[in-house]
């Protein structure tokens, strides 16, 4: 009799890889500085392992969709990702820098499949109605990671060394690893049967982020929700230095926007059909663009109470994301719509960050206006793209 698969099992896994996952740029940043000494070094080595995810994101989706058993496949990229740190690490007091920051891309090119290439997988762990709270759920474990990650990134490094906090991170990535390798199967299929040239599925792929309506308009909203989000984290110490007594302390909004974004999911968790995922997608960044304008006054209170508004913006807007992605998504090609989204994100997170560090330098309410009118585009570029409601008027009854 096959055994099922509890959920609880998945987002354990989820956590711990994700925790690895956000603990490791921050490890790796401290670490570049601790062995190579310089913070160009330091910022180098996350910027290489960030931006390879462009690629690696839709290449990993293919090939999770092929699989017949996506667990096995999803369990040796975190392997692979993991050893990837670790030859980081070493790579930085014994390689030639150049080298040990190409080896740091390579390893990026893995890091949508602790994100979207895991998500990708839960419509087989939880099916019909149920998918709806679990989807909040695994939302959520982005907050838990990204509030975690850091945290142990820093004390792990101030008490142990910032080499030892890139280890423990590789550590929490591997303890995912049975989570990952017992995933359910794909329905019906012993082995992979598609015979057709991966960069024929690849184009499948994009057609369909961009030619369903409701997919490529959550798509484009929350890639610039992202890029908005960037440029915030780029403005953090500045903020932290000005606002709150010192530069160290700007990672306490971080950790609020985190607390917050957790708790606006857990809400949504427990009532998931109360609002629509194509409303909430627009609806969150129009509140994230709200918070980002506050945050301009520059007074503590006022600042860590816009950066709460930005949490409560950003963890709905996730789940309603995953929501509309599983929803939309073919199931031969759902992987590598969740892996290719996430790429999307991360590569827009990344440009936000870029664009606003010479920004802050030059002001920092310069910059945070910068995010917020990139917050209220994200909203604005929702309805750019016309809906399929006047096509197809049955469809639009299936919007939750």
């Amino acid at each position: 009799m096959k055994k099922r698969y509890p959920l609880p099992f998945y987002l354990t896994g989820a956590v711990a890889a994700r925790a690895g996952d956000e603990m490791s740029g921050p490890a790796l940043m401290l670490a570049g500085f601790a062995l190579a000494g310089s913070t160009t070094d330091a910022s180098s080595l996350l910027a290489g392992i960030t931006i390879s995810a462009a690629v690696g994101g839709p290449v990993l989706g293919v090939l999770l969709d092929r699989a017949a058993r996506p667990g096995r496949l999803l369990a040796g990229a975190l392997v692979m990702y993991a050893a990837g740190l670790g030859t980081i690490l070493v790579g930085l007091s014994r390689l030639p820098f150049a080298v040990t920051v190409l080896i740091a891309v390579v390893t990026g090119l893995l890091g949508p499949a602790l994100s979207g290439g895991w998500t990708s997988q839960l419509p087989r762990v939880v099916h019909g109605d149920r998918l709806l709270r679990a989807n909040a759920f695994d939302s959520m474990t982005f907050s838990v990671a990204s509030l975690a990650g850091p945290v142990l990134a820093g004390g792990v490094a101030e008490t142990l060394g910032a080499p030892t906090a890139v280890v423990v991170s590789a550590m929490l990535i591997t303890l995912a690893l049975p989570t990952a390798w017992m995933l359910p199967a794909r329905p019906g299929r012993t082995r992979s049967a598609r015979t057709t040239p991966v960069i024929s599925d690849l184009a499948a792929g994009m057609r369909i982020i961009l030619g369903k309506p409701a997919l490529a308009r959550a798509t484009l909203t929350s890639v610039i929700a992202c890029i908005a989000q960037g440029m915030l984290t780029a403005c953090v110490p500045l903020l932290g230095e000005r606002v709150l007594g010192g530069a160290g302390r700007g990672a306490m909004l971080l950790s609020c926007m985190a607390v917050s974004a957790l708790a606006a999911s857990a809400v949504l968790a427990r009532f998931p059909r109360s609002i629509a995922p194509d409303t909430i997608i627009w609806a969150s960044a129009l509140v994230q663009a709200v918070a980002l304008a506050l945050a301009i006054w520059s007074h503590p209170v006022v600042l860590i109470v816009a950066v709460a508004m930005a949490g409560i913006g950003d963890g709905p807007q996730l789940a309603a994301l995953f929501a509309i992605r599983h929803r939309e998504a073919p199931e031969h090609l759902r992987s590598q719509i969740f892996t290719t989204g996430a790429s999307l994100k991360i590569t827009g997170f990344a440009l936000g960050a870029a664009v606003a560090g010479p920004v802050v330098v030059w002001s920092l309410p310069g910059a945070l206006a910068l995010a917020a009118s990139m917050a209220a585009l994200a909203a604005v570029a929702f309805f750019t793209i016309p809906s399929a409601t006047t096509a197809d008027p049955e469809r639009s009854l299936d919007l939750r």
